[in-house]
């Protein structure tokens, strides 16, 4: 039960992150400016809010803090990757000299369907899971659905 609670919260929140991306980027658009001062301040808010956790967790005693040193890599690969999608967020969001904004309601079904299939296809690449048929059918589905979306 809590573990669908999360995903519902992660859902609710992710969804907010899109929604108030958009609208940060377009501020920046009305001044002209570009947009990587309002990146690093979604970067900033995430740090404080992790370390906000972190300290709840530390007062409570509930988690041991000591990763093995690969944790840290791929964590650090992870956070290159988190880095550079907020960038381009904000150009799809506000555009640019070369592209105009995109719609929240059709750069985020494609951004987000785009993410569950490319992370299907490279957990059975590279991580060896093995998706069954039920996760390759949705992901063939998610396909068409950014087909639908981002076709004109």
């Amino acid at each position: 039960m809590l573990s669908l609670l999360l995903l519902c919260a992660a859902a609710v929140f992710y969804a907010g992150y899109n929604l108030l991306i958009k609208q940060s980027s377009l501020h920046a658009e009305l001044a002209g400016v570009t947009t990587i001062t309002a990146v690093m301040t979604l970067q900033l808010a995430a740090f404080f809010v992790s370390m906000l956790y972190l300290v709840i967790l530390r007062a409570t005693g509930v988690e041991s803090f000591a990763l093995p040193a690969p944790a840290y890599w791929w964590a650090l690969l992870a956070g290159l990757c988190i880095g550079a999608a907020e960038v381009c967020y904000f150009y799809i969001f506000s555009g640019s000299q070369f592209t105009s904004p995109i719609a929240v309601g059709v750069a985020t079904p494609v951004i987000l369907g785009g993410t569950v299939v490319l992370a299907t296809l490279a957990a059975f690449l590279f991580f060896g899971e093995k998706p069954d048929i039920r996760q390759w059918l949705g992901a063939g589905l998610i396909m068409a659905g950014i087909v639908v979306l981002a076709g004109r």
